[in-house]
């Protein structure tokens, strides 16, 4: 019998989580849908929301814990994470992503057919808005 899989959620760790909060939610559009409690934007753990996509961010030190500057080679080894994100209308996001001082380089087709967006987080994970070329929208 085959499990049930009805979502799945992505945990990031943070090392600040006010600069992620405001990357994700001013820059990228998720909402807040449950924090740890503590007061906005100082939380260890958040879930955040956009459309039907979850994820879950965390801090990666306890806060008496938390060196001044991140970790050089920590945020190099987030490289190697991608996570893809459902992005009917990839200029539009550029156009929008550009608006907010996002630093990106322009979309690009990819040999297999996707319209594909790049953009790093401020902990060096890299986000790829996409969708298949042949059924690219102007919808926002």
């Amino acid at each position: 019998m085959a499990i049930d899989v009805r979502g799945l959620t992505t945990m990031l760790s943070v090392f600040d989580m006010p600069t992620s909060i405001k990357f994700y939610c001013d820059g990228l559009g998720f909402e807040i849908i449950s924090t740890d409690s503590k007061t906005a934007p100082e939380f260890d753990w958040v879930m955040l929301r956009a459309n039907t996509s979850e994820l879950m961010l965390n801090t990666a030190y306890e806060e008496n814990q938390r060196p001044q500057t991140s970790d050089r080679a920590r945020v190099a080894a987030h490289r190697d994470t991608v996570i893809y994100f459902g992005c009917p209308n990839v200029e539009g996001a550029y156009t929008h992503l550009q608006s907010m001082g996002i630093n990106m380089k322009e979309p690009k087709i990819a040999w297999y057919g996707m319209k594909q967006l790049y953009v790093t987080d401020p902990d060096g994970y890299l986000l790829c808005f996409q969708w298949r070329t042949e059924t690219q929208t102007n919808d926002s």
